[in-house]
């Protein structure tokens, strides 16, 4: 099932995509009774995820980041080959887990917005997303994959100039539009669909430049929620950016990206220059 959030003029809903019943070659969406309900969940597996009588044409609905979360838990180095490509170790024993802020989040076609008043590089980092779908905290291996949701599309656009300056990664990380994340969440209740094996490509103006399967992974996702749920408790809708593979590289205004995942879809996102004359001084 693939849950989505969407505007029709200025109101939001949450909803399901169908095949549209009059034409299957067609897709449609349509609202859940609730209106937006996602957004406020106490838990996504609480949820009425009763359609109502409201059904759009998919391509007349502005789509929406799927999930608002109360925060982001990126994953660093989970990939060796991208470890290596920094001349880096990959961790061993237990993940590297950083943060990024909820108000980087952007949903597909929103514009990725260069800081250019303070970073001169910024990468593309394509990721699969895990939503947390119930408060989750000190779960064991075995019982972490009860707790997702769903699974999503994320980039962890990285300002790479200052994540090599700064010991911490959170101005990197964290500047507005920095996390793109859609186009929907894949609940994979549907059919058989396996985390730990798909594929993630990352696609820059049509050109492929990160494959791998999570296959490749350091850690897996059900090892990343454990260990991550013993850190701090995982909130209803939180997303966990399960870290990126090789082949990360600077984008430019202009420029087209696309996040693809087999068995969820791709998110797409356009980069654009930022304001070189915002004063980034902060001192008297």
């Amino acid at each position: 099932m693939r849950v989505v959030r969407f505007s029709v003029g200025d109101k939001n809903y949450s909803g399901v995509i169908d095949k549209d019943p009059k034409d299957s070659e067609k897709e449609i969406v349509t609202a859940l009774k609730g209106g937006d309900i996602m957004a406020c969940a106490q838990a996504y597996d609480e949820l009425d995820m009763t359609t109502g009588s409201e059904s759009w044409p998919l391509g007349d609905v502005k789509l929406l980041a799927p999930v608002l979360p109360s925060k982001i838990i990126g994953i660093g180095l989970n990939y060796a080959a991208h470890a290596a490509e920094f001349s880096k170790d990959a961790p061993q024993e237990t993940p590297l887990i950083f943060m990024k802020p909820s108000t980087a989040v952007i949903g597909p076609e929103d514009d990725i917005v260069l800081p250019d008043h303070m970073s001169h590089r910024v990468d593309y980092e394509g990721e699969m997303g895990l939503v947390i779908g119930r408060r989750t905290r000190n779960v064991n291996l075995r019982d972490a994959k009860q707790n997702i949701f769903g699974y999503t599309c994320i980039n962890d656009v990285t300002a790479r100039d200052l994540q090599g300056k700064d010991k911490l990664f959170t101005r990197a990380k964290g500047f507005d539009t920095f996390a793109p994340i859609g186009p929907w969440i894949e609940t994979s209740a549907e059919y058989d669909f396996e985390p730990t094996k798909t594929r993630i490509e990352t696609f820059l103006n049509g050109e492929r430049r990160q494959d791998a399967t999570a296959l490749n992974m350091m850690f897996n996702i059900y090892e990343l929620i454990s260990f991550i749920s013993k850190v701090m408790t995982l909130l209803p809708g939180d997303v966990i950016a399960s870290g990126t593979p090789a082949g990360v590289a600077p984008m430019k205004a202009g420029d087209r990206v696309e996040v693809r995942i087999g068995g969820i879809g791709s998110l797409f996102n356009n980069v654009v220059a930022g304001d070189k004359d915002i004063d980034s001084s902060f001192k008297k």
